[in-house]
């Protein structure tokens, strides 16, 4: 932020300045800071000092927050035990959690250079097909290398309850949506009942990210992925949560609705749905048989979330709108419906 230019919610420019100075070498003040759009969860913004040099700042909305999926010191000691891990995510530099310096806890990261596919009309003015399919492999063998990894070696063995996952996710979530629905969706009650009726067996334990998808991706101009970010939601538990959640985000030229309106990965050269599937299946070695659950379990908990966005918009948490915020109800809706459908069609 330049003088003259409107303060930013959630950033206290002074406070900043004072904090960087101290815990940020080399730096030269002052301090601009932008707004990062596109994610719905913790406010993102990119910093940048008189120099030139670039960091990335986090912290949570402005109010409405849920302490468990804004933690910023649990966030901060996932990336800082993952560098050097093998699994690209940016340098860890520095956490506060003093919250007089900008109202909130926050972290600080590098920056990472690259593009972030958030929408189709990225994806096709920077991308061909042949990057679209390398963007595609690269996303899963990432995704096949985060669950490889030993949580007790990188230091993250108590990151969470390591049983159970899949009834975790049933109880956090119910209990997030009877905090913020503010009208009966049907479907959403059906689908909870049918999955906790018939949760199978547990996958194996591994380092879940919990919200991986192509948007959460900074990618080199090759095609490969330069760092996973957005770990608000990592926890232990099932491998194949994640892939529910990466299948339930991957848009298919065919799909009756889209999860994410600017999806891209319906362009030609990505990798369809299932053929994700069978890639992560052959990289990992995993058992993929019940998928269906995952990704019934993916739809469901992705409603629950984004009422609790929809209820924290309404509140202002963000600090404005959001193109997206109207259009949310009748998507979590169609989320209920999709993963309604899907227990049906799995026989669940």
């Amino acid at each position: 932020m330049h003088e003259g230019e409107p303060q930013l919610p959630g950033i206290d420019p002074d406070g900043l300045g004072r904090w960087w100075s101290r815990h940020v070498r080399p730096v030269d003040l002052p301090l601009a800071f932008e707004r990062v759009t596109g994610g719905l969860s913790n406010l993102t913004y990119l910093v940048r000092d008189s120099a030139g040099r670039r960091w990335v700042l986090r912290r949570p909305p402005l109010h409405g927050v849920i302490q468990s999926a804004h933690d910023m010191g649990r966030e901060y000691t996932i990336i800082a035990a993952l560098s050097g891990s093998g699994v690209p995510v940016p340098a860890a530099v520095g956490l506060c959690g003093d919250p007089s310096v900008t109202g909130a806890d926050f972290y600080v990261m590098e920056y990472v250079p690259g593009p972030v596919y958030r929408n189709a009309e990225i994806v096709a003015g920077q991308t061909d097909e042949r990057s679209r399919r390398l963007i595609s492999e690269s996303l899963i063998d990432t995704l096949v290398a985060l669950h490889e990894l030993d949580a007790d070696a990188v230091g993250l063995g108590d990151l969470g309850r390591r049983e159970d996952y899949c009834a975790r996710q049933l109880r956090r979530w119910r209990r997030q949506w009877e905090h913020v629905v503010d009208r009966p969706v049907p479907a959403f009650e059906q689908v909870h009942e049918r999955l906790r009726a018939d949760i199978p067996p547990q996958n194996g334990v591994t380092i879940v990210h919990g919200d991986y998808r192509l948007d959460n991706l900074i990618f080199s101009p090759e095609g490969v992925v330069a760092a996973v970010v957005d770990w608000e939601l990592c926890t232990l538990g099932d491998p194949l949560g994640d892939l529910g959640i990466l299948a339930a985000y991957w848009s298919d030229p065919d799909d009756d609705f889209r999860t994410l309106p600017q999806a891209a990965t319906h362009l030609p050269g990505f990798l369809r749905r299932g053929e994700l599937v069978t890639r992560y299946a052959e990289r990992s070695g995993r058992d993929v048989a019940d998928f269906d659950f995952y990704l019934a379990l993916s739809y469901w908990r992705l409603a629950a979330i984004l009422q609790g966005v929809y209820s924290r918009f309404a509140s202002g948490a963000y600090g404005g709108t959001h193109p997206d915020a109207a259009a949310l109800p009748s998507r979590i809706d169609q989320l209920a419906d999709a993963a309604l459908a899907m227990t049906r069609r799995s026989g669940r």
